[in-house]
């Protein structure tokens, strides 16, 4: 880490993201709710006025605090939620996006990893972020995880977007392109640097020392030697081969079809796909709420819920804590775990 490693005591730093969404309502439903389901303490950063004004209007009596320095955290009773104020340069309406405020978006996201680089928190989790918005305030990076990235030092295959629940933890090789420029896209070395990174944290954070990787296949039945395409046998048999000349047990690449059945899931730690929906359809149908987005390759840690700003039921009291909740306990869990994967 930049600044050594988080105290002890540091708590996870969670981050407003978009707040015309529904960041302030989870955040506050997920305190309210943290010692009753083990939720681990965290901090917040928002204006904690309009925080106050969100939990009356939920009915959630939640104790509020502003404090100056993450490190005041720790002098708060554990029934108070401690906030890092955020000052918002526009009028803030439920479900609709300003972009006068996306400056100070994406200055709280950079501020909060300068913060756990420094060790002075022990992890990050981000509330959603609207990108349209942001692009049109001047943003120049395809999503959350690709602005982090360039805020931490290079490394092969990082940035990489994992994302995990109880029963399944998966990490697409190609993301947010086109399902038709993704074979074109796959690189057998991309898929060893990404291996790499994911048997990593498996190790150092999720606590399994000999790591097992699926690896899919991209066209049905991995192929079929040759049958259905060759992408399988020229980019993604090579880079199985190389994981395993590095001591990965991988193995692939796998028809996805059998894949994500109860009994395929007990032969493996983690599956890498080679495209998007094909490892986030079956995670999102096993634990839609629970999901949790980690960032591996990253010198500090960074998870978020695993799911959007839902502008379309902003201010209406019904959005879902869970996936919230999951990521700060992954959060805390992976920061007493160990370094971050790819130091």
């Amino acid at each position: 880490m930049a600044g050594g490693e988080p105290k002890p005591s540091a708590p996870v730093l969670v981050t407003p993201g978009e707040p015309a969404g529904i960041g302030a309502e989870i955040t506050l439903k997920a305190f309210a709710a943290a010692l009753k389901d083990n939720t681990p303490s965290f901090c917040v950063m928002e204006d904690p006025a309009r925080l106050g004004n969100v939990a009356s209007a939920l009915g959630l009596a939640v104790k509020i605090a502003a404090i100056d320095t993450p490190e005041a955290a720790a002098e708060l009773p554990a029934d108070t939620l401690p906030v890092l104020p955020v000052a918002w340069a526009a009028d803030i309406r439920a479900g609709v996006p300003d972009k006068d405020n996306a400056p100070i978006v994406i200055n709280a996201i950079r501020t909060a990893a300068q913060l756990a680089q420094d060790g002075r928190v022990s992890a990050i989790t981000t509330n959603p972020i609207h990108k349209a918005v942001l692009i049109e305030a001047g943003f120049s990076h395809p999503g959350h995880t690709e602005f982090l990235g360039s805020l931490a030092p290079e490394q092969d295959g990082a940035p990489t977007m994992m994302l995990a629940c109880d029963d399944l933890r998966v990490v697409p090789v190609t993301v947010h392109i086109p399902l038709r420029d993704a074979p074109a896209a796959l690189k057998t070395t991309d898929i060893i640097a990404k291996g790499r990174l994911l048997a990593a944290t498996l190790r150092d954070h999720f606590g399994i020392v000999d790591p097992r990787i699926a690896v899919c296949g991209l066209n049905p039945h991995a192929g079929e030697n040759g049958q259905f395409g060759d992408e399988d046998e020229r980019i993604i048999a090579p880079a199985v081969t190389a994981m395993q000349n590095d001591n990965i047990t991988a193995f692939g690449p796998l028809s996805a079809d059998t894949l994500f059945h109860a009994e395929a899931r007990k032969t493996y730690d983690a599956v890498m796909g080679m495209y998007h929906d094909q490892v986030l359809i079956p995670i999102k149908t096993l634990d839609f709420d629970g999901g949790v987005n980690v960032t591996l390759g990253l010198d500090f840690i960074r998870t978020s819920p695993d799911h959007g700003t839902a502008l379309d039921i902003a201010g209406t009291g019904t959005a879902r804590h869970a996936s919230l909740a999951a990521a700060i306990r992954m959060a805390a869990n992976m920061a007493m775990s160990g370094a971050p994967s790819g130091e």
